[in-house]
């Protein structure tokens, strides 16, 4: 199900443009992206040429760019003036919006829309994640209030309906911080409706849940889309099963073998061959032993390692009586526990499911266990694209969110 108008869309704290994605597939058209990271505006940017590109019997220049032969420059030089310029590299803020807003209407002026039909994002979420309720401090982390910035958006651009996406932790976090978000939509004209889903649910192999604000204009409430989950048995072996197999520090650009049913069913693979991403970190020789001994014990009892386990000559973090849970193989039976932005920093808590290649899982895998296809390029360091990863909204989530919305439409 897809709208049969072209409905419009701004993207706020877009990150990849993971979310946006959902929307793109369903017919919805972009008008502006808005994210703070350079890296992750140049990953939208290549994901609007591939769309563009293909759109426009182009593709061919989309693959040349994955195989090296032309530069991320003469890719955006393929591009309308008006789709580069609609990826806004800024930070929300009091200083900036008012530079935000103009942008978003010369991109619109340009596009010759008078109108934006949805808004839709999620502000950063480490300061409602669980991970930092141990902190006292989060309940005033500045990033808790960023729904009023978006707010302000609403406010300007009176769109019929938005999506505000975040973390399960927000429903618990001090201060009210949910009921004050809620009363702040209510205020600007929206009746808001809650859902919380697990992307698992909608054919991602990952256990994630999220909290979706759905709101609408109270002079049109269409009330909460009901987002249709599928059957989903497959498991991670469906996702790794055709790339070939790494050491750390390692790389490939070639599959190992056809795609699996699952990868066909959600068009994570293509019909090109080009493998790109599929690149391993390196590791030193204590995480070696670390990780050799995290999976003998996954793969031999289904036990997973504690840092107390360790024996004192590899062992490098004295504490193991709590957060002993550092380190931890991918279940290639079942799904994923879920990707985080912290595989930026280290892969130990995603620790790939062999004793011959023993490393964590590349930047290719991390993305096909959020459910990115291959065909989606990120832009950056290594470090920067796992960071892009781990934060984004899983594109089969998003399109089942999209799809539900189209159908109320």
């Amino acid at each position: 199900m897809c709208a049969k108008r072209k409905y419009t869309y701004i993207d706020l704290f877009a990150g990849t443009s993971a979310l946006s994605e959902g929307f793109l597939r369903c017919g919805f058209v972009p008008v502006a992206h808005v994210e703070m990271n350079t890296d992750a505006c140049y990953t939208i940017k290549t994901r609007l040429a591939y769309h563009y590109l293909k759109e426009n019997d182009l593709y061919n220049n989309y693959l040349s760019y994955l195989k090296h032969e032309i530069t991320r420059e003469e890719l955006y030089r393929l591009l309308p003036r008006d789709l580069i310029s609609s990826v806004i590299n800024k930070e929300i803020s009091d200083t900036t919006i008012k530079s935000i807003f103009d942008s978003i209407d010369f991109v619109l002026k340009r596009q010759r829309r008078k109108r934006v039909d949805f808004i839709v994002g999620g502000p950063p979420c480490q300061a409602f994640s669980m991970l930092n309720r141990h902190n006292t401090d989060i309940a005033d982390d500045k990033r808790c209030l960023l729904y009023l910035q978006y707010g302000k958006f609403l406010a300007k651009y009176k769109p019929m309906g938005f999506v505000f996406e975040n973390v399960l932790g927000l429903l618990s976090s001090k201060k009210n911080h949910f009921e004050n978000i809620k009363s702040h939509f209510r205020e600007l004209g929206y009746k808001v409706h809650l859902a919380i889903l697990n992307s698992s649910d909608y054919g991602v192999m990952q256990n994630r849940q999220r909290v979706i604000i759905f709101g609408w204009r109270k002079s049109s409430d269409r009330g909460c889309p009901i987002v249709q989950k599928i059957q989903n048995n497959w498991t991670c072996k469906d996702i790794f099963s055709d790339l070939p197999s790494i050491y750390a520090g390692g790389t490939s650009s070639e599959y190992s073998s056809a795609p699996s049913d699952y990868l066909r069913r959600f068009d994570l693979r293509n019909d090109s061959d080009i493998l790109t991403l599929h690149t391993a970190r390196p590791i030193n020789r204590i995480d070696t032993e670390k990780y050799r001994m995290a999976v003998r014990m996954w793969l031999d009892d289904g036990v997973r390692i504690k840092n107390s386990d360790f024996p004192d000559e590899i062992r490098t973090i004295n504490n193991i009586t709590s957060f002993l849970d550092r380190f931890k193989v991918v279940d290639l039976n079942g799904k994923c526990h879920t990707v985080v932005a912290h595989i930026s920093k280290d892969g130990h808590y995603y620790i790939y499911p062999s004793t011959k290649y023993i490393r964590s899982i590349s930047v290719r895998e991390a993305a096909r266990i959020q459910s990115f296809p291959d065909d989606f390029f990120f832009e950056g360091s290594r470090s920067a694209m796992f960071k892009q990863i781990g934060n984004a909204v899983p594109p089969l989530m998003a399109h089942a969110i999209a799809k539900a919305i189209a159908q109320l439409l």
